[in-house]
């Protein structure tokens, strides 16, 4: 089954690696300046669901398309088929031509995610499709009320724990499966209850779009005041935080509302939308040569998805690529 829904924040969630990429060279360059340099860190951190989402758009689609394998060997050949081997290609492409100065072996490198810093969603990825189909069988348990309600709750105490006491001492892609596991289970439950949502959200929209505008801002001044207070930059460069979560569940909710009632330029989306998986492996590439030319999110976004379509017009090449 296909959503344009799911298209349109598949989309807009891959902007948002773009952006938080773009504008933290901007930071860096600046010595973390976030008095004089505020809007790059607005930008920055009101994109800090991209990857959240993604988990949350994984656990709506597999949880929608399980029933269409057989059994789990020909769900993980097709799942793990279309990850594994673009993650493959370009942790070699950036291990060995673009962030050249390795101190880590690639063996390592390729368990958690190392070649590049967007790569580590990929080994977390992998987990959830390996663990999914138990997901799948316990889907009743999960998704009762007091038990969802609970998962909340430890979700929250976990993040709290990595961003405002100390990093989960587990590395990655453990850690990122830790922190994600709750969005992604409610990306189960939404593609149980896509009517249920629709209502509930319009009932709900006058409440949640200021809610959802707040949680953002929120995130903006907690990394920024956390960052005077502690002066170490995981606390506007995490996407791990309570606040976070809380922003993303929101804004997804609100995303699937409006994006289901307005059905606007669906091909388009839909082309762009089966560039995202590129765009994620390729974009930090024109960000090395582009972050310091002005509007260098609009140059790197162009090149990506420039670069995305023509190899996708190449026959079989995107089963390498993405």
């Amino acid at each position: 089954m296909h959503s344009p829904a799911i298209d349109v924040m598949r989309l807009l969630a891959i902007l948002a690696v773009v952006l938080v990429h773009t504008t933290t060279k901007t930071l860096n360059a600046t010595g973390y300046d976030l008095n004089a340099y505020w809007w790059p860190l607005l930008l920055n951190q009101i994109s800090r669901f991209a990857v959240p989402m993604f988990f949350l758009i994984s656990g709506f689609v597999l949880e929608l398309n399980y029933g269409h394998h057989p059994d789990y060997l020909s769900y993980l050949k097709k799942r793990l088929s279309k990850i594994l081997v673009p993650y493959l290609f370009w942790s070699l492409i950036y291990y060995f031509f673009v962030y050249k100065n390795n101190q880590v072996p690639l063996s390592t490198t390729l368990l958690w995610g190392g070649a590049a810093y967007q790569l580590y969603f990929i080994p977390a990825l992998m987990i959830f499709y390996l663990i999914f189909p138990l997901f799948h069988r316990l889907y009743k348990v999960l998704t009762h009320p007091l038990i969802l309600l609970a998962l909340g709750a430890l979700e929250v105490f976990i993040l709290y724990q990595d961003y405002f006491v100390r990093d989960l001492p587990y590395q990655f892609p453990i850690s990122i499966t830790l922190m994600a596991f709750y969005v992604f289970i409610l990306g189960m439950v939404a593609s149980h209850h896509q009517k249920q949502l629709l209502v509930g959200v319009k009932k709900w929209l006058w409440a949640l779009i200021p809610l959802t505008i707040g949680l953002a801002l929120g995130i903006f001044w907690q990394g920024r005041e956390r960052y005077f207070l502690t002066l170490n930059i995981h606390a506007f460069y995490s996407q791990w935080r309570p606040s976070v979560m809380f922003y993303t569940i929101t804004l997804s909710a609100v995303l699937y509302y409006l994006f289901s009632v307005t059905k606007k330029f669906p091909k388009q989306i839909l082309s762009l939308s089966s560039l995202a998986f590129f765009v994620f492996f390729f974009h930090l590439i024109p960000v090395e040569w582009l972050w310091q030319k002005p509007f260098s999110f609009f140059s790197v976004t162009i090149v990506s998805f420039g670069v995305g379509y023509l190899v996708h017009k190449i026959p079989y090449l995107s089963k390498l690529t993405g």
